[in-house]
């Protein structure tokens, strides 16, 4: 491969690490062509993006990118694909159900998720279990609507309320 071509990828990698937040290493050795394809029509499907890149190139658009990504170093050995997404648990997800379905591959390396990091196989269950922006304004919405919906359920009950008032006011006579 020449310089210049190899400059590119490169140049190109690191517009991606800085266009989505998050991205996971993953080792997709062994997977034939009908899995690969599989693999990434779900990807697609998650609005996952997956590059399989050259480990060599890749590290350095980490060395030239401004976040100090050491921690993921260790993970570029064999085959390395990357999984870039916009929602942090989109790809952990994604492999999960290849976990539980007693599949090994493709199998997690490493991850950069929520300015954090994650590298081992291990951390698959912490990256599942991170909450995407949209899950976290569902459960702020729920909580907000929790007060307005005990008060409604009260108004709702009529007499209850009013029977619950007169026998207040009986007691403080």
């Amino acid at each position: 491969m020449k310089k210049e071509v190899k400059d590119t990828i490169i140049v190109e990698l690191g517009k991606k690490l800085q266009d989505y937040p998050h991205f996971y290493l993953v080792d997709l050795t062994g997977l034939n062509a009908e899995q690969t394809s599989d693999l990434r029509r779900k990807c697609f499907k998650n609005e996952i993006k997956l590059l399989v890149v050259k480990n060599k190139l890749l590290h350095k658009a980490f060395e030239a990118a401004d976040v100090d990504y050491a921690p993921l170093y260790e993970c570029l050995k064999g085959n390395t694909a990357l999984m870039f997404t916009q929602v942090a648990n989109a790809p952990a997800k994604l492999l999960k159900e290849y976990k539980d379905k007693k599949q090994e591959i493709p199998a997690l390396k490493g991850a950069f998720a929520e300015e954090s990091f994650f590298v081992g196989a291990d951390k698959l269950a912490e990256l599942v279990a991170i909450k995407s922006k949209n899950e976290l304004i569902a459960d702020v919405v729920a909580l907000l609507q929790s007060p307005i919906k005990n008060v409604i359920s009260g108004l709702n009950a009529g007499g209850k309320i009013h029977g619950l008032l007169d026998a207040i006011a009986e007691r403080n006579k």
